[in-house]
C-alpha cells in the first residue's frame, strides 16, 4: 500500500512554498520522496525553506517569481525542469489576503487580490501543462479556502477569488483528465500561520470563536496539510479529480 503514496522520482513545484500552508505541504511532499521547487518573492524565505527541506534529506531548489505575471510562471517551470529535471506535481498555493469592510477596498486592492490568487492559479496551471503532459501525466493541487464555500464580512474579494479557484479546478479537470493529469482543491480551514496571526489581532474574538465552532477544538497546523498533499500528489488519488476537499478540523461541517 506505501507504494501508493511514494513520491520517489517525481518533481513538486509549489508556489508560497517558503511558509505556512504551502511550506507544510512542501515538507509532507518531501518525506514522500519528492524533490521540491520553492517558489516565492521573497528569495531570502525561499532560501530558508530549501535550507530546512534539505536537512531533511530533499532536494530542493528556491525560484523567485510573481504568479500574477504569466511570463514569470513558464520562467519558473522552465528553471524547475533546468534545476530538478522534470515537472509532475504542481501546488498553486501563493496567496494574499486584506481584511476589512467590502465597501472600503480600493479598486487596485480588488484586483490585487484577484491577481495573485485566481489569476496567478490560472498562470500557473497554464505554464505548468506542457511539462506534465510531456511527463505522460501529472497531479495539480489549487489551494481554495473554507471562504470558497461560504462569506465572511471581513474577506469578499478573496472569497471571489477562491470561490473561483474552485471552478477553475473543476474546469481543468475536466479539460486535461484526457492528459491523465488530476486537478484538485484543497478547502484549508483555520491554519496557524504569519497571515491568519495577523488575522487574530485585526478581528476581534477570531480566535476563541474559530476553537469553538472546531469540533477538532484547535486552529490547524501547517504540518496538517501534508497528508492531504501527499494523497492528492500520488497514484493513490489517480481516479480522483475535481474535487474540493476542506481539511479544516470539521469547522465547514457545521451550520
Amino acid at each position: 500500500m506505501s507504494a501508493r503514496f511514494d513520491l520517489s522520482g517525481r518533481v513538486a513545484l509549489v508556489t508560497g512554498g517558503n511558509g505556512g500552508i504551502g511550506l507544510g505541504m512542501a515538507r509532507g511532499l518531501a518525506e514522500a520522496g519528492a524533490a521540491i521547487a520553492v517558489v516565492g518573492r521573497d528569495e531570502a524565505k525561499n532560501a530558508a525553506a530549501v535550507a530546512a527541506l534539505e536537512a531533511a534529506g530533499a532536494r530542493a531548489v528556491g525560484i523567485r517569481a510573481d504568479v500574477a505575471d504569466a511570463a514569470s510562471c513558464e520562467a519558473m517551470v522552465e528553471t524547475t525542469l533546468r534545476c530538478l529535471g522534470g515537472l509532475h506535481i504542481l501546488v498553486c498555493n501563493a496567496g494574499i489576503n486584506i481584511r476589512k469592510p467590502p465597501e472600503t477596498y480600493s479598486a487596485e486592492e480588488w484586483r490585487r487580490i484577484l491577481a495573485i490568487n485566481l489569476d496567478g492559479t490560472w498562470n500557473c496551471c497554464l505554464a505548468a501543462y506542457p511539462a506534465l503532459c510531456e511527463a505522460g501525466g501529472g497531479k495539480i493541487i489549487t489551494n481554495g479556502s473554507m471562504l470558497s464555500l461560504f462569506g465572511a464580512p471581513f474577506a469578499a474579494p478573496y472569497a471571489a477569488s477562491k470561490g473561483g479557484v474552485v471552478q477553475l479546478t473543476k474546469s481543468l479537470a475536466t479539460a486535461w483528465a484526457r492528459d491523465n493529469i488530476q486537478v484538485n482543491c484543497v478547502l484549508p480551514g483555520w491554519i496557524d500561520t504569519e497571515l491568519t496571526r495577523r488575522a487574530r489581532r485585526d478581528v476581534e474574538g477570531l480566535d476563541r470563536k474559530v476553537v469553538e465552532r472546531t469540533p477538532a477544538g484547535r486552529w490547524g497546523l501547517p504540518e496538517d496539510l501534508a497528508g492531504i498533499a501527499v494523497f492528492l500528489a500520488s497514484a493513490a488519488s489517480d481516479f480522483v479529480t475535481g474535487t474540493a476537499i476542506p481539511v479544516d478540523g470539521g469547522y465547514s461541517a457545521q451550520l
